[in-house]
């Protein structure tokens, strides 16, 4: 009998294109694609949840202001820089 959780499998279909450019991101960072996307997908959800929690807030104490946005946005950039990850497009 198999010790632990196993990993579900999924087949997903996409197009070419991005297969290869998938490909050789994996191979770019070192890592199987199986482990690039499941980053992928984990990236994408931790924003999901994000927005959500952003939502709920603006939903309870009004919509942030330009200022808050603003401010917000050089604190990123900054966490960026001192990180050394790419700014957000």
């Amino acid at each position: 009998m198999p010790r632990g959780a196993p990993s579900p499998k999924i087949s997903i279909s996409m197009a070419p294109g991005v297969h290869t450019r998938l490909v050789e991101a994996a191979e770019a960072e070192g890592v199987t694609v199986s482990a690039w996307i499941t980053r992928a997908a984990e990236d994408r959800l931790a924003i999901s949840e994000g927005l959500a929690l952003v939502e709920a807030w603006e939903a309870e104490h009004g919509a942030f202001t330009v200022d808050e946005m603003a401010l917000a946005d050089e604190r990123v950039r900054a966490d960026l820089a001192l990180s050394g990850t790419s700014e957000p497009s």
